[in-house]
């Protein structure tokens, strides 16, 4: 498949419908040096990316069932074993975190977010390049402090997102999206 036709067919699976096998030790090494092949003004380098397998998905399903559990002290125990299961939806889970520096002298916060959005999307489009799919989320967890702290980040961390990839247990359908002549225009100057 050539380079278009990847980025023209590349999409979300929910991680609810992958399976194994999820992408070997030497394809995951390429699809994140992909991942980190992205525009960082200044070489800042402010995100970094941390897989877990079935023993990490495993630890963080029990932080987050703990904390879930904690904050809805009434809650049903299949909605705190949902949690526990959330991170165990794939074969291999990416947490993806930076650390945006909001005071830097020459580099935007937001041009650091998204070098990060970028990381995270060629990740996505190389799962697809190598042969599986992936889905990028947040939810919840992302935005927990309790999940930040378990992971090993400091408070001034931020979640990205949680990137699950494997290999869908059925066929992709494709969404709806807008076409071109809804979101692109041509610009040739101010208006008079």
């Amino acid at each position: 498949m050539d380079t278009i036709d990847l980025l023209l067919t590349r999409r979300s699976v929910v991680a609810k419908d992958m399976g194994e096998p999820g992408p070997d030790d030497a394809t995951l090494e390429k699809i994140l040096g992909a991942g980190i092949r992205v525009p960082d003004h200044g070489k800042l380098g402010p995100w970094r990316i941390q897989v877990l397998r079935k023993a990490g998905q495993k630890a963080l399903g029990e932080v987050l069932a703990k904390i879930y559990a904690a904050e809805n002290p009434g809650a049903e125990e299949r909605l705190v074993e949902a949690e526990r299961q959330r991170p165990q939806r794939a074969p291999i889970l990416l947490a993806v975190t930076a650390r945006i520096d909001p005071h830097h002298p020459k580099i935007p916060a937001m041009e650091q977010q998204l070098s990060g959005g970028a990381l995270c999307q060629n990740i996505l489009v190389a799962a697809h390049a190598s042969g599986f799919v992936a889905q990028w989320l947040t939810e919840w967890p992302a935005f927990h402090p309790e999940v930040r702290k378990a992971l090993g980040h400091a408070p001034e961390t931020e979640i990205i997102g949680f990137i699950y990839i494997g290999t869908p247990t059925t066929p992709p359908n494709e969404r709806p999206r807008p076409t071109l002549e809804q979101v692109v225009s041509e610009w040739t100057g101010p208006a008079e």
